[in-house]
């Protein structure tokens, strides 16, 4: 039994479930969550994808059903429909301990009569968008007066995809000993005047995820000029992932880069936004189902979509966000399985790999050669070579004369005398430096 939980006083038979479902240790989003839930307080976290905050809400809140009610107790709020079916499905997971708790999922791009009937039967807990809901509850199929948790998860994308009127208005029909539990990696200011709104004065739970995990290996790769696609074609060709993710900033380079390596053979996928309701499941499942090698996605993929498995992502962009960076490279390494996030960057993103880098994260310098990422001189050492050389043609141009007469060839002659005399020059300092040795 997963005697490790034992100190959130969960019953023999949750912790059965937490069991089967093979958990053998508390998360840290979970250490500080779960003992807030069970006191009934509003929970505000801040935490990162694969922190295992999914769990630090559905545990508690499942344990804390009471089947003797008939109203529907929880509802959990979900930015995307792919992540309320995730949320479902891991919620069903659990249920499967407990027979006597219904649940249900609304989720939008199915017919909301047939969601009225269900939502009627008003189950024990609820997961959906939030625009099904709101629309549940105005046509009088979803009672939420007598809701005694409310879940918002992935706030602030909930805020980025324009959902905030919708989960206001959700919110103010609740009561107010309604309990709130909100997560989100940021906390934007939108999201703060809503916290005010509606549970004061907060404690925001903070959970530093370390930026290098010690199961992903970092690798950043230099790009010369506009050739991203065919450096990311390269590496599709020499790594074989388990599932490969590549991420691009936007939905048409997304499109494009998946034309690209489609045409030049690759066993691709595509997953953003732009993709129809229907076209979206399919490709989940066809990812599930390991029919793709790599899938090509947009930033919706980071934040709306958990697949299991994943062994590498490449970031074909670096996003101007990044918090996104983090949690596109939070789609591997996770658990006990090692990840590997390659980074491609041009000379005129350089200040977006400092960006990184000053949050934290270090990377190794990497090339492909002969068929394998291979260590090569950093970036800054590059960087600081060229200065050296720049300067020292600057120093020794002076001594390459130009001819009174111009002659056909004479820069190329000037040239050849230019690198004499640098040649000469890197020797001296070469035999100094060993002198001093």
């Amino acid at each position: 039994m997963s005697s490790a939980f034992k100190r959130f006083e969960f019953s023999d038979q949750m912790l059965k479930a937490i069991e089967r479902i093979n958990f053998t240790h508390p998360t840290l989003v979970q250490e500080r969550v779960i003992p807030k839930v069970f006191k009934r307080e509003n929970v505000v976290a801040q935490s990162e994808t694969g922190s295992g905050k999914s769990h630090s809400f559905l545990l508690p809140i499942v344990h804390e059903i009471d089947t003797d009610k008939s109203h529907t107790q929880s509802v959990i709020l979900a930015p995307t429909r792919e992540l309320a079916k995730q949320l479902y499905q891991m919620t069903n997971e659990l249920l499967e301990s407990f027979p006597e708790i219904s649940a249900a999922a609304f989720i939008g791009g199915t017919d909301i009569e047939r969601d009225v009937q269900k939502a009627s039967k008003s189950p024990h807990i609820v997961i959906g968008t939030p625009t099904r809901i709101k629309d549940l509850r105005d046509k009088g199929g979803l009672h939420l007066h007598a809701v005694e948790s409310l879940v918002i998860d992935e706030a602030d994308l909930m805020i980025d995809l324009g959902f905030l009127d919708q989960i206001d208005s959700i919110s103010s029909t609740v009561s107010d000993s309604c309990q709130f539990l909100v997560f989100s990696a940021t906390i934007p200011e939108a999201l703060r005047i809503f916290l005010r709104k509606y549970i004061g004065e907060t404690e925001i739970i903070i959970i530093d995820q370390p930026k290098n995990k010690a199961s992903i290996h970092y690798s950043l790769v230099p790009v010369k000029g506009d050739d991203k696609a065919g450096k990311v074609l390269a590496l599709t060709k020499e790594i074989t992932p388990y599932i490969g993710l590549i991420f691009a900033n936007s939905k048409d380079r997304a499109d494009e880069l998946f034309e690209y390596l489609n045409s030049n053979g690759v066993n691709v996928g595509l997953f953003h936004g732009g993709l129809k309701p229907r076209e979206r499941t399919k490709e989940i499942r066809k990812i599930r189902d390991l029919e793709y090698v790599w899938v090509v996605a947009s930033d919706l993929a980071a934040r709306g979509l958990d697949i299991d498995g994943a062994s590498h992502v490449i970031n074909f962009d670096i996003p101007k966000d990044i918090e996104f960076f983090t949690h596109r490279v939070g789609r591997v390494g996770r658990g006990e399985y090692k990840g590997n996030a390659i980074t491609l960057y041009t000379p005129d993103e350089e200040y977006l790999v400092n960006a990184l880098e000053g949050k934290g994260y270090h990377f190794s310098h990497e090339d492909l050669r002969k068929g394998e990422l291979v260590e090569i001189k950093s970036r800054t050492q590059r960087a600081k070579r060229k200065r050296q050389e720049d300067n020292l043609e600057n120093q020794l141009s002076h001594r390459v004369k130009k001819p009174k007469k111009v002659k056909p060839g004479y820069r190329r002659k000037m040239k050849y005398e230019l690198d004499t005399l640098k040649k000469q020059e890197r020797m001296k300092h070469a035999k100094s430096k060993k002198k001093k040795r």
